[in-house]
């Protein structure tokens, strides 16, 4: 039963989602309209503020939304942090005389075609305004500024959204990426239940997304809380403790959009867009926790490329210097870090170090850097409570102090260092009770925004030392707008487990409470790329409590194969080629790691049109299935959308061998057996240890890299070591023929595909390639789930080829076609550019599974 306070809100929904596309109101009451198709409509009768698509009534706001948090005295020593008024702990204390204060009134003070001006009348006789303005289509600024010189602490505001909603966004999680009924704090808080005593909030971003094509964008760094539909069912309340600074007032935004999916890109165009990495970055990247010495670095260099495995990067974790951050490494161990290099570019790979914003307050090597750094002032002017075993932090909003450190740098870089991952720097936390943890900065900005801003003064001032092409920055914390500095984020230290987050485990004599392992992985990517996030990958195979056996490690790179980076490395210094009693690992398991590394690398030109598209579009590359498709009315977080046409489905539990699978509407193919589903709904499919299941849509094309692909990075040795940067080669094409679909690559290549029926029992399939600036050397169609089909004919430029290819020279050919079981190869020249394949049908149909 709906409370009574909030019946009005559903009044409301029922009245407008009867109103016309031009809004006119059922019951004649008078409206304000900004925007057009997508509109902010504000009824002067009721006070309601909504968001609506055409006829959609997306969000409500009421009038008693607009709360404002009074206290008898702003307190510059208390934090106003909103979380514990809703998770209190045993030494915090509420704000003296804290009460909720809610507008009696709403009022248009002016109005023009791009804005308003709205008054708002509170109890007690506060007053304040909010400030409306279109910004783009869809995209509606509104900045709410209270009056006179009340002791206001807090802003709250509060909304509602469709019964059905699914609600995704809000940053890294790792329990679901629905956040109904969760309370979502936007900074790091204690918790004392968890193993890692933190609530593991390295990447919170204040922007909720509406599965039905809305968004609400909080844009403060002020501490603040999303209490989504968990204290009150039907309400979405957020909470932003703004303390001595709520005169400035709180920014805020409302998206409106043709889907859920499409929303990021309002986001974007109000916070910058990501920056594009060089395409090394998209992976493999491999590292050990610890590096023992130069000797065996440079082996795991030369190993990799004997084994034939895929990788583009490796990284040197910390220990390598003589201390931490003392810019230079350890002679004792590394002691020729220019040959070191060289091998490192000879075999394709790039190179990246760990680093921190610290320098080692216990170490000699670090001494004069220290001496130097206290003497110029480059550490913050007051340090709270410190969160790491080094030291303070530099303080990066000084210009002089980034350009120092920078310049420290510049010897990596002219080694060859092409990147670097981001550790720690999360000291600065707002307090870890009711009072402030009181830092202060050059800029005079502190801890009650730097907790979150911190990590963009660092970033940035990695980013901008980077190569004109750009290189790695993996970071581990990030908020709004750390997007543009083209980060791939990584989760910090998760489980080597299939636990779930808050999952209680007991191993080895301990009981803990867990931050989760592989489960949590897959739903931080999901939840991150729709937050702004595009690119993110997981330490494959788990950091805490590792090593990870043969069957996790094996379902973890089953699924960061199928993520848009990949990196692998664990504590305990696990790679795939080297088994020992600990991980269990074996040829086997090296096969299938083969297998699954070459396979993301080939999907690179697949996965990295996405990144590119991000400037067009703003959607995700790894999107939550719920999210994509709302009409399931379900949002499971062990599946996900990879791009348009690819549905990834990671096996996230010991011992599974089969799982089930939610289907969107439509056939899909599974990438490994062939096998056929229909859907909507559910199916159980076979997940054998080697295979994750994994799916292409009916219509789909996936452009993939050569099957002998090795890198992404120049090499060398070209006889040993197969790199697109030699040559991209042909482009192979997997196509699951349907209605006619276009893919326009990321260098401009164009491929297109079609399959319509004739009369009788057969089909017409064209297959077409238009190349672009890197693939200009042909295509290779791999066009599957066709069944058991004769071919009539053949055209590939529009002459007849009546006979197959002989097996295995499609690539050693121009023009040409094979016929493979129910796979047909056709290989198109640049000259040629389009193939017509007249096909005849058996009698006996292709088994298809229809999901229930």
């Amino acid at each position: 039963m709906p409370s009574v306070r909030f019946w009005p809100v559903l009044v409301v929904f029922a009245l407008l989602c009867a109103c016309g596309d031009d809004g006119e109101q059922v019951g004649g009451a008078q409206e304000a309209g900004l925007g057009s198709d997508y509109r902010l409509v504000f009824e002067s009768s009721t006070g309601y503020l909504t968001l609506q698509r055409g006829a959609r009534v997306l969000v409500a706001v009421p009038p008693s939304a607009w709360q404002l948090g009074v206290v008898e005295a702003v307190d510059p020593g208390f934090n106003y942090d909103p979380y514990p008024l809703f998770v209190p702990n045993g030494v915090y204390v509420a704000p003296s005389g804290l009460r909720w204060l809610h507008p009696v009134s709403v009022r248009v003070v002016s109005q023009s075609r791009t804005g308003w001006e709205l008054a708002l009348s509170y109890e007690e006789g506060l007053e304040a305004r909010l400030s409306i303005t279109e910004i783009d289509h869809g995209s509606f600024r509104v900045v709410w500024s209270p009056g006179g010189s009340w002791p206001v602490a807090y802003f709250r505001f509060q909304f509602a959204a469709p019964e059905e909603e699914g609600f995704y966004g809000l940053g890294e999680y790792f329990d679901d990426v629905n956040h109904r009924g969760k309370l979502r704090a936007m900074q790091i808080e204690v918790d004392p239940e968890l193993e890692s005593f933190y609530n593991e909030a390295h990447v919170p971003v204040p922007l909720l997304i509406g599965a039905n094509g809305w968004g609400v964008f909080i844009a403060s760094y002020y501490p603040g809380i999303f209490d989504v539909e968990r204290s009150n069912p039907e309400l979405v309340d957020v909470i932003v403790g703004t303390g001595e600074a709520s005169s400035l007032g709180l920014e805020l935004y409302l998206f409106a959009a043709p889907s859920g999916l499409d929303v990021t890109r309002h986001y974007y165009n109000v916070t910058g867009y990501p920056r594009l990495p060089p395409q090394w970055v998209y992976g493999p990247l491999i590292w050990r926790d610890e590096n023992r010495d130069q000797i065996q670095f440079e082996h795991d260099l030369t190993r990799m490329r004997e084994l034939d495995l895929a990788a583009t990067g490796v990284w040197i974790d910390r220990p390598y210097a003589s201390a931490v951050n003392s810019f230079d490494f350890d002679p004792t161990r590394f002691p020729d870090p220019p040959r070191m290099f060289e091998q490192a570019r000879r075999l394709g790979y790039r190179v990246a170090l760990w680093h921190t914003p610290y320098l080692d307050a216990r170490a000699e090597a670090t001494r004069k850097l220290r001496e130097e750094a206290q003497a110029r002032g480059f550490f913050p002017l007051r340090t709270g409570i410190l969160l790491n075993p080094w030291g303070r932090p530099l303080d990066f909003t000084q210009t002089t102090a980034r350009t120092w450190w920078q310049e420290l740098l510049r010897p990596y870089l002219d080694l060859g260092v092409a990147g670097f991952k981001l550790d720690y720097g999360e000291d600065v936390v707002v307090g870890l009770s009711s009072q402030r943890n009181r830092w202060l900065f050059a800029d005079g900005s502190d801890e009650r925004t730097m907790h979150a801003r911190y990590q963009l003064f660092y970033h940035k001032t990695y980013a901008d030392v980077l190569p004109p092409e750009g290189g790695l920055l993996l970071v581990r914390h990030s908020t709004f707008g750390g997007q543009a500095f083209g980060p791939v984020i990584w989760p910090g230290d998760l489980d080597a487990s299939f636990a779930r987050h808050r999952e209680r485990v007991s191993e080895k004599g301990r009981t803990y409470v867990a931050v989760g392992g592989l489960p949590a992985a897959v739903v931080a990517g999901s939840s991150l790329g729709v937050s702004g996030f595009p690119l993110f990958a997981s330490d494959t195979g788990g950091y805490r409590h590792s090593p990870p056996d043969k069957e996790l490690f094996t379902r973890w790179f089953q699924h960061t194969a199928l993520s848009p980076a990949m990196q692998i490395g664990t504590s305990t210094n696990d790679v795939a080629w080297e088994p020992t009693p600990e991980n269990g690992f074996d040829g086997e398991m090296l096969q299938w790691y083969r297998k699954y590394t070459r396979l993301h690398l080939r999907l690179f030109p697949y996965v990295w049109t996405y990144l590119h598209r991000l400037r067009e579009d703003g959607r995700a590359i790894q999107r939550p299935l719920g999210l994509v498709n709302p009409a399931l009315g379900a949002h499971p977080w062990d599946q996900y959308m990879l791009g348009d046409y690819l549905l990834v489905a990671p096996v996230v539990n010991r011992g599974e061998r089969e799982r089930t699978v939610l289907f969107p509407g439509g056939e899909w193919i599974e990438w490994w057996s062939g096998r056929q589903y229909v859907g909507p709904g559910y199916r159980l499919v076979p997940a054998p240890l080697q295979d994750m299941p994994f799916f292409l849509r009916r219509g789909g094309l996936v452009p993939m890299l050569r099957p002998t692909i090795d890198t992404l990075v120049p090499t060398e040795e070209p006889d040993l070591v197969d790199s697109f940067a030699t040559t991209p080669g042909v482009l192979h094409v997997r196509v699951f023929p349907g209605p006619q679909t276009v893919f326009r690559v990321f260098d401009g290549t164009r491929l297109t595909q079609s399959l319509d029926s004739r009369q009788g029992s057969g089909a017409v399939m064209q297959l077409r390639y238009e190349p672009g600036a890197d693939f200009q050397f042909g295509a290779l169609f791999e066009c599957v789930g066709l069944g058991s089909v004769k071919i009539e004919s053949v055209r590939i430029g529009g002459k007849l080829f009546p006979e197959e290819a002989p097996v295995g020279t499609l690539e050693l050919v121009d023009e040409g076609w094979q016929h493979q079981g129910d796979h047909i190869l056709v290989r198109l020249s640049p000259a040629s550019r389009e193939a017509t394949v007249t096909l005849r049908s058996p009698s006996e149909a292709t088994e298809r599974y229809v999901a229930r």
